[in-house]
């Protein structure tokens, strides 16, 4: 867990680069939209001032503080990856007053930018391992980053992904979901709760396709992120295939408010999601209240 010392660091580093208010965002420019499905578009970002854009740096896993003029502030993940410099991607599912008025933007348009906030997943210790990524809904879109990050950084491990979506129309990132498909060393499975005319593939919830993973448990590590109720039972399920809590890691979602460590809003026990998070290993949450799981039989 982080100490308050280095809470005041955080900030302190975020004060520095933004000329002595660390909640004063930075304009980014809309270089491009995607429309993944009916409540999800990816806004392709730069800064605005090039060394800005030059010197900016993240990690997958951190989010940052989102804002339009008379609308708020919110946290989103940052769903590109740092091996492909030039834009930050944020994909964006329509769900309140701030998402529905990037979803009201377009291209050109500015949005407020803070951060990158936050811990993120650890990348050096996916060396050498297999790697399995278990998403639901916009879940996916943290899990993309770390995908492509891997893929662009020849991962030696195998990857497996599984995908749950409410309906095939809501199936989002096609585009990454027909690349994966197509690499090497990459397994990708998708289902849906509903099918729709059509759909030839799996029906019913994501941990239907737990079964079908072919990874060693002592070799590999699961990424989980999606709806809570999903990440729980996904949870429970990787713990009885043999997954260690430690192997075992999310992303979590809490009402952050000023990514700093901060307000407190976002506290989880004795700790802050925006600074000691979101990130988290299953072993990290054992115990508390975000997390409600059977002991391992």
């Amino acid at each position: 867990m982080s100490d308050c010392g280095c809470r005041k660091g955080n900030e302190q580093a975020e004060n520095d680069k933004n000329g002595g208010n660390s909640y004063l965002p930075w304009p980014a420019r809309i270089e491009a939209i995607s429309e993944e499905n009916s409540q999800i578009k990816t806004f392709v970002l730069a800064f605005s001032g090039d060394k800005r854009q030059q010197d900016y740096r993240y990690l997958p896993g951190q989010f940052l503080m989102v804002s339009v003029p008379h609308c708020g502030e919110a946290p989103i993940s940052i769903s590109s990856t740092p091996t492909r410099p030039g834009s930050v991607h944020l994909s964006v599912r329509r769900a309140g007053l701030l998402t529905n008025a990037m979803h009201g933007l377009a291209v050109g348009d500015t949005v407020g930018l803070r951060g990158p906030y936050g811990r993120p997943f650890p990348l050096e210790t996916f060396r050498g391992k297999d790697l399995l990524f278990v998403a639901g809904g916009i879940g996916l879109a943290p899990l993309r980053s770390v995908i492509n990050h891997a893929l662009d950084s020849e991962h030696d491990g195998r990857i497996e992904i599984l995908y749950g979506s409410r309906s095939p129309e809501d199936i989002a990132f096609k585009a990454d979901i027909a690349t994966w498909e197509a690499t090497p060393k990459v397994s990708c499975r998708l289902t849906v709760d509903v099918a729709s005319p059509g759909w030839e593939g799996e029906v019913g919830v994501v941990t239907r396709l737990l079964p079908q993973v072919d990874l060693d448990p002592k070799t590999s590590v699961a990424l989980v992120c999606g709806p809570p109720l999903m990440i729980r039972f996904v949870m429970a399920e990787l713990s009885r295939m043999g997954y260690s809590d430690e192997r075992i890691i999310t992303t979590m979602e809490r009402h952050m408010k000023c990514g700093l460590g901060a307000c407190g809003h976002c506290h989880m026990d004795d700790r802050l999601v925006c600074v000691d998070g979101p990130v988290f290993s299953l072993a990290e949450l054992r115990g508390r209240d975000v997390v409600e799981l059977r002991d391992k039989p």
